[in-house]
């Protein structure tokens, strides 16, 4: 996925337009260190954004972390089920092109 990032821009995933792509940062706000090579990151258009995390501090047993966030302007779908809503972003093979990883342990 790092590697086809810069290319993404303007491709759909889950039915929504990719607007950005990007491999992001963190800085820390206490004494600003910069960590490098946090996750991708995809801002769709409509303000929908999806992040893909690596979790753990070991060689084994890390985690993907997926955060989908879906921005929705109409007040009377605020209480429609999340699982419902987030549904077309969760499509994860055809957002990121493969069905499984490319390194097993």
């Amino acid at each position: 996925m790092r590697r086809r990032v810069a290319d993404l821009a303007g491709k759909r995933a889950g039915g929504f337009a990719v607007a950005s792509a990007d491999e992001f940062a963190y800085t820390d706000p206490v004494d600003r260190p910069v960590t490098e090579r946090q996750g991708i990151r995809f801002e769709l258009e409509g303000g929908s954004r999806i992040v893909y995390r690596l979790s753990g501090t070991g060689t084994e047993g890390t985690t993907l972390r997926v955060y989908l966030e879906r921005f929705e302007p109409d007040p009377a779908r605020h209480q429609d089920a999340s699982d419902a809503v987030l549904a077309p972003l969760a499509d994860i093979p055809g957002i990121i092109g493969r069905d499984r990883p490319d390194v097993v342990a």
